[in-house]
């Protein structure tokens, strides 16, 4: 009887030659789908906190409304007197109607109806510059507004 030896077939080893071209692929990847901050916040705004809630569906269709105090930061310009931003500037009541114009510009025709306006309000707010807001929107045809809140955590 005769013996035979099987060679022990080693595993190849890995070629990394191609991990930096991967490694820059998802750099790039995520360089392109990654969505900045729209605007840079100049009033303080935390919303209230609320259980019944539902998520917007499609954000390219909100117009976000900020009222607030400033921060600390703009405060020697703007004053502590709540201030409405839009965008990404500090403005008044007769500004709504262009923001509103401006962004109806950029959708489509058919989605134009669907717009909402998200006001995001600090808790510490007077109601006064909201009812404005409400009233100028209601003057320019928007109709669909929606208040943001922060999810409750505790249950009361």
């Amino acid at each position: 009887m005769s013996k035979f030896r099987k060679k022990g077939k080693s595993m190849p080893a890995i070629s990394t030659a191609s991990l930096p071209d991967i490694i820059f692929m998802l750099l790039f990847f995520f360089m392109v789908v990654t969505v900045m901050r729209e605007s840079e916040l100049k009033v303080k705004v935390q919303v209230p906190q609320a259980t019944e809630l539902t998520k917007l569906e499609q954000k390219s269709l909100v117009n976000y409304i900020y009222i607030g105090r400033p921060t600390k930061k703009f405060q020697e310009i703007y004053g502590t007197a709540p201030q409405l931003q839009l965008g990404d500037k500090i403005s008044k009541i007769n500004d709504l109607p262009l923001f509103l114009e401006q962004h109806k510009t950029t959708l489509p025709e058919v989605m134009r109806s669907r717009i909402t306006s998200s006001i995001r309000v600090d808790g510490d707010v007077t109601m006064g510059i909201v009812q404005d807001v409400k009233t100028e929107l209601r003057k320019q045809g928007q109709l669909r507004v929606n208040y943001s809140a922060r999810q409750r955590t505790d249950d009361l």
